[in-house]
């Protein structure tokens, strides 16, 4: 069983909830599931986003959170990876990471992995995620958003995940910080019609904007499966 693998168009996308939605949602289709991220900075000891995805499936922090499997590698200061491992004297290894997450494949039935930043962030000096993820194989799903600039840093990653032979399942659209409908409409056609031009399914699961103080609702993933 492969991993699900979410990464985004750039920080603050929406990678960390739509993780954790994605992973409910498999969990309430009766999945044994958990969450991954592949390194975490800004924080220390504990995964900040790992902590959220535990918030949304509604179960507190497991084992293999406490054991490091779900994130492999933390670093306090808010950086790319590979500069925040470096201020502490560390370099990622993504052999690290990649048996972490077979460990969790062994004992879980679905395991859904947040990436970190966008596509090309740098995990070392030597490979970028982009890299990792065509070493790897694994499914991926893509989340962007309606802000201003989301057009250009969704089909430019797009575009570099077609040359590299990712397999793209589709894109959760999150519109939580949607300001103008029309912006984000238009946004939902030009990514339907780029999925398809690049040879990838046309398929867009939205996360809907949520009044201030209101839970998020239910979301039916199912077509990214």
């Amino acid at each position: 069983m492969k991993p699900i693998f979410i990464t985004a168009i750039d920080t603050d996308a929406g990678k960390t909830y739509a993780t954790g939605l994605f992973a409910r949602f498999l969990q309430q289709k009766g999945y044994n599931t958990i969450s991954q991220k592949l390194s975490q900075t800004g924080c220390e000891e504990v995964s900040e986003d790992i902590e959220v995805h535990r918030k949304l499936m509604g179960i507190p922090m497991q084992e293999v959170d406490t054991a490091g499997l779900t994130c492999p590698y933390i670093f306090p200061y808010p950086a790319s990876p590979h500069l925040s491992a470096a201020m502490v004297g560390q370099r990622i290894d993504p052999e690290v990471i990649t048996k972490a997450t077979e460990q969790l494949c062994e004992q879980y039935e679905k395991v859904v992995v947040e990436g970190v930043g966008g596509i090309y962030v740098p995990l070392n000096e030597d490979v970028t995620l982009l890299d990792y993820l065509q070493e790897q194989h694994y499914p991926i799903i893509l989340v962007s958003s309606a802000k201003l600039g989301s057009i250009n840093h969704t089909l430019l990653t797009l575009e570099i995940a077609k040359n590299r032979g990712l397999d793209v399942r589709g894109i959760i659209y999150n519109r939580i910080a949607d300001h103008s409908e029309l912006i984000a409409e238009d946004s939902r056609k030009v990514f339907l019609k780029f999925l398809k031009q690049f040879g990838f399914p046309e398929v867009l699961v939205e996360i809907p904007k949520v009044e201030e103080g209101k839970d998020l609702p239910e979301i039916d993933f199912s077509a990214l499966l």
